[in-house]
């Protein structure tokens, strides 16, 4: 019996991960050094009874360093960061949307020598982004980028939140597996 065309179609084998690439912002702040940064930063140290709250918050969080994109330049740039209630979401934005870019295209750029196969392999894009808003998206700033094949089918979510990687790795197995030949690069934020 003749195979149908949905059968020819899928990958003789189940989805896997070949590489992974990662990258992070270029400051590392130590948990127990944030609340005196963030204070600092925000000029906000006058503020005692906040910065022992935050400080137990940092304590109790589990999270021994963070990295960030913000300094304490960029606070002092654009003041409106750290001042309460001032208006401060498109420059957030800026910056968000910029570091989405670049640490996306670094991490992808390890992932893609750690594979060892050309980038003309990959067929699909996926990436995710927790926030900011941008079009075109960074799906597309990838692609220009990493110098990807302009038929790379690209998908891009925002705002998913934390359980955004869970997300994008089931579409990257349900692409893999139903369309032979699939190389599925994946980019979170």
């Amino acid at each position: 019996m003749a195979a149908s065309t949905d059968e020819m179609m899928k990958a003789q084998t189940a989805a896997t991960v070949l590489a992974i690439g990662t990258a992070n912002p270029p400051n590392c702040y130590y948990q127990a050094d944030f609340p005196d940064f963030y204070f600092r930063a925000t000029n906000s140290d006058h503020l005692t009874h906040l910065k022992h709250k935050f400080k137990r918050i940092c304590e109790k969080s589990m999270i021994e360093k963070r990295y960030l994109q913000l300094t304490e330049d960029i606070l002092k740039e654009n003041p409106n960061i750290g001042a309460y209630e001032a208006p401060s979401l498109d420059v957030r934005h800026e910056i968000q949307v910029k570091g989405v870019a670049q640490l996306g295209k670094e991490a992808a750029l390890k992932a893609m020598q750690e594979w060892g196969q050309p980038k003309s392999k990959i067929t699909h894009l996926i990436v995710c982004c927790i926030a900011g808003v941008d079009m075109p998206g960074a799906d597309y700033q990838l692609t220009k980028l990493l110098d990807l094949n302009s038929s790379v089918k690209r998908f891009m979510f925002y705002h998913l939140g934390c359980y955004a990687g869970g997300t994008v790795l089931r579409l990257a197995k349900d692409i893999a597996e139903n369309n032979k030949g699939a190389r599925v690069l994946i980019v979170c934020s």
